[in-house]
């Protein structure tokens, strides 16, 4: 078994450069040590302090814990005692056997158990009561420092401690983690594969042992060798079989650790085994073999094996090469990208669209490679705010061959191609795939609508794969407005409202806001055909707003009828887009109606929007649709007429006298 030895005295190495500072102060890990010792104290974490916001979020500690630094507990601690170990991780009264089986299966692999626990820190010389752990999230490295201080009753570590009551790097570890996903109590339950990826910045694959392919000890043995880490379980029907013992002495709903499988020859025939650890430390496998277990015992009694490939090549690969990794950042956004899966037609569409370009087929195969992992981000620390693990996953189509975000129709007459193997609430969802070369559609979604999220979605290829965002380019597309009608060459309709707008203009033939409000209401109460409640003040001022040229606050005549073309042709759009005749227009239905009036937005634009003028149901009614129109139009022709002045016709520039006349006016 492989050991890691750490030098007695503090070393020089520097945080790696792609290891992210997160202390609230800026400074790294070396810069506070160096402080503190320059100081004469001890480190005192704010970040984290040594109180009960750092325990729980939900309840008090059942008894009096009181924090103390190892040097408190035991005399002459030590960080790490004859290498870093299995045996050094032994469960606490906290439900994080996952979080240990990981932990357990990290020993197993130098390299990466190097890069989580940095190698220049000890409780010898240059010792400040600090220390630092380095964890992935969402395809970044982290660097995160504590104080030594832990939580202890009756002079004992109350959570993971070692075997040896001197040794505290378990300890120290299970503290870190704890602080970036912002308590003890967030590491309550969850799935060892989590804590794997947070260690390595792996991909991970589940197995489910029922589905298990007939080479499964092949594939285990190869992915040990290979230092992926592996973990299994035994599923768990209802809450009430939870931690229940079987009579194998196995545990339910428990997290355990593959640390070795062999095979041994017994009485002339080879017999596979496998060696499985209980964090607990405890409670063992008392069937035949005693410690190590019989492959064909293993697959009997246990469900799931979960195993976090260092690369994807692992498990199937007899060489290693290298992937390539497409990383996208996205979000789910209420109302305006939360589509829900494909069962939710109406919005699955709006979900975020990346086009995935499958240019080369693998070595020899007609066929093209690929792995997606879709991660949802921040659950866990979100926990003490109620939110739990979105069931998420997602879909891949074939591309229409168009550079543009697919709409509702293609989705309504096209069937994906492949797809997760199953939407399910975990951090990840991630599986394989083997396509033809083409170019491809993935859609990540939740399962239902309106569920909000950050996510990151990963995408190994064996050949290079180009990937694109179709959130669309935002691109405005205005017709000219259109002149007024010669006088004499008026219609009805016409003659009607210049009638109405003379009898409320008077002599100068201009209306104020106050004026149009009535003007417009009595237009509108003719038209049987729209549901609207009374147009507001607001929305005629950024009326005239829009089509005042003279700039003094009021319509003429002429303004006011090119107005009224625009609103026949909003108002279309509306009963057009309101599919479901209610009077108000969904925040998803917007989309299509902007799109329709000329303004293709992306999904920062129309998440912007939906806040502003969306209610709690994200619906709009008229007067909304009307100010959110108005506002996008005024905005709209003045940046035109600036980058006129501009050889850039993307980009202008102003003072800020200019940006707040500006933004006043729109």
């Amino acid at each position: 078994m492989p050991y890691l030895y750490w030098a007695t005295g503090p070393q020089k190495h520097p945080v790696p450069k792609d290891a992210r500072i997160t202390h609230s102060s800026g400074l790294s890990f070396e810069q506070l040590r160096q402080a503190c010792v320059q100081k004469g104290v001890l480190f005192e974490d704010a970040d984290f302090p040594a109180d009960n916001s750092s325990l729980f979020y939900s309840e008090r500690p059942q008894i009096p814990f009181v924090w103390k630094r190892p040097g408190e507990i035991v005399k002459n601690p030590e960080f790490i005692l004859g290498g870093a170990t299995r045996t050094d991780i032994c469960q606490g009264e906290l439900g994080d056997c996952w979080l240990l089986a990981a932990i357990a299966s990290l020993t197993l692999n130098e390299k990466a158990l190097a890069r989580v626990i940095p190698q220049d820190q000890s409780f010898g010389p240059g010792y400040a009561g600090i220390f630092h752990f380095q964890f992935w999230q969402h395809s970044k490295w982290l660097d995160v420092v504590v104080d030594d201080r832990l939580p202890t009753f009756r002079d004992r570590l109350v959570f993971l401690h070692s075997a040896d009551h001197r040794e505290f790097w378990s300890a120290l570890l299970e503290k870190a983690y704890a602080k970036l996903n912002g308590s003890y109590e967030a590491l309550k339950g969850g799935s060892t594969i989590e804590a794997m990826e947070d260690f390595t910045g792996g991909v991970a694959e589940t197995f489910v042992m029922k589905e298990a392919p007939e080479n499964f000890y092949e594939i285990l043995e190869k992915a040990l060798k290979r230092g992926s880490l592996v973990g299994c379980s035994i599923d768990i029907r209802n809450s009430s079989e939870s931690e229940a013992r079987t009579p194998f002495g196995l545990i339910k709903g428990h997290a355990y650790s593959v640390t070795g499988i062999d095979q041994v020859n017994f009485r002339g025939w080879k017999t596979e085994l496998i060696r499985v650890r209980n964090p607990w430390g405890q409670v063992e496998w008392n069937g035949s073999w005693s410690d190590r277990m019989a492959f064909r015992d293993f697959k009997t009694h246990f469900d799931k094996v979960e195993i976090c490939n260092l690369t994807p090549d692992a498990l199937e690969e007899n060489a290693l090469h290298k992937w390539e990794v497409t990383v996208h950042q996205g979000s789910w956004v209420r109302g305006s990208t939360a589509g829900g899966c494909r069962n939710f037609l109406d919005t699955f569409w709006t979900n975020p669209q990346i086009k995935l370009s499958l240019t080369e087929k693998d070595e020899g195969q007609e066929d093209c490679t690929f792995l997606i992992a879709l991660m949802q981000k921040d659950r866990r620390k979100l926990k003490r705010f109620g939110a739990n693990m979105l069931t998420i996953g997602y879909a891949i189509y074939q591309s229409p061959g168009r550079d543009e975000h697919l709409n509702k129709d293609f989705f309504r007459y096209h069937a994906s191609q492949a797809r997760s193997k199953t939407f399910i609430n975990l951090r990840e969802v991630s599986d394989r795939f083997k396509l033809p070369p083409g170019e491809y559609v993935l859609i990540p979604s939740t399962f239902e609508p309106h569920q909000e999220a950050d996510f990151c979605l990963r995408i190994f290829s064996e050949k290079k794969a180009i990937t694109q965002d179709m959130d669309g380019d935002v691109a405005i597309d205005l017709p000219e407005p259109p002149k007024p009608t010669p006088a004499g060459q008026e219609t009805e309709e016409e003659l009607q409202f210049r009638a109405l707008f003379e009898q409320v203009a008077g002599e100068d033939m201009e209306v104020t806001a106050e004026e149009l409000e009535y003007v417009l209401n009595a237009v509108l109460q003719k038209k049987k055909d729209v549901q609207y409640k009374k147009l507001s003040l607001v929305s005629c001022k950024n009326i005239i707003s829009l089509m005042d040229t003279s700039g003094n606050g009021k319509l003429e005549f002429g303004e006011f009828t090119v107005f009224c073309d625009k609103l026949k042709k909003w108002t279309k759009l509306f009963l057009q887009f309101d599919a479901d005749k209610s009077g108000t227009m969904s925040s998803y239905e917007l989309r299509m109606a902007l799109k329709a009036a000329g303004f293709q937005l992306n999904h920062h634009l129309l998440q912007l929007i939906v806040l502003r003028y969306a209610d709690e149901g994200l619906q709009l009614n008229f007067d909304d649709f009307l100010n959110c129109l108005v506002r996008l139009e005024n905005a709209s022709r003045v940046f035109q007429a600036l980058s006129t002045m501009n050889e850039d016709k993307e980009l202008i520039c102003l003072n800020i006298n200019e940006f707040v006349s500006l933004t006043m006016n729109i």
